[in-house]
């Protein structure tokens, strides 16, 4: 069984973000994965502004990374780019702390002028940090989500459709990386 690990960047508890975070996570845990969730807001503040790779806590946050096999990335844009908090973890990861690892940036934001924030903002953090393969990634606009009592993100079946075109790439990506043969040593 592959291991997920989905990062919201949100600062918020109770976010569509988180909410979309949440709906991704049932959907791969529905298909067999173990996901585990980092919530960047619950790591201390502190250690994560002052680099404290050595917390307890962050360091937990980064072995989560290490060890799967596949990242969601979900963050709210503000201000036409991803969470500072957001980027301060990443910050915190080894220099190719996402090597080999397929990785799906998803973000939320208010206005469509952010709609690149994935492609100019996030995505050249992901490949600096060593992954495998960043696949497209999806903007969802906030007003085509809504978020219910429960917590749970209520999203229609168009961006339903939209939503799954881009997670079963991924899926298949984390799949086939999990079947790859290790690379032969080179003749002496």
């Amino acid at each position: 069984m592959s291991g997920i690990a989905i990062i919201t960047g949100s600062v918020t508890a109770r976010s569509k973000t988180a909410g979309l975070a949440a709906r991704i996570a049932a959907r791969l845990e529905r298909d067999g994965f173990r996901v585990t969730t980092v919530h960047v807001r619950d790591l201390p503040a502190e250690d994560v502004l002052f680099g404290r790779v050595d917390s307890p806590a962050v360091a937990q946050a980064a072995r989560v990374v290490a060890e799967a096999d596949g990242v969601v990335i979900a963050t709210p844009v503000y201000k036409a780019s991803y969470t500072g908090a957001l980027k301060a973890f990443l910050d915190l990861l080894p220099q190719f702390g996402l090597a080999g690892k397929a990785v799906l940036p998803l973000a939320t934001g208010g206005t469509i002028a952010h709609v690149l924030a994935i492609d100019y903002g996030l995505r050249p953090v992901l490949q600096s940090l060593g992954a495998r393969h960043v696949l497209a990634g999806l903007f969802l606009l906030d007003k085509a989500l809504r978020l219910g009592e429960d917590g749970l993100l209520e999203i229609d079946d168009e961006l339903g459709s939209k939503l799954e075109e881009v997670v079963a790439p991924f899926v298949d990506s984390v799949l086939r990386a999990g079947l790859a043969l290790p690379p032969r040593e080179a003749a002496a």
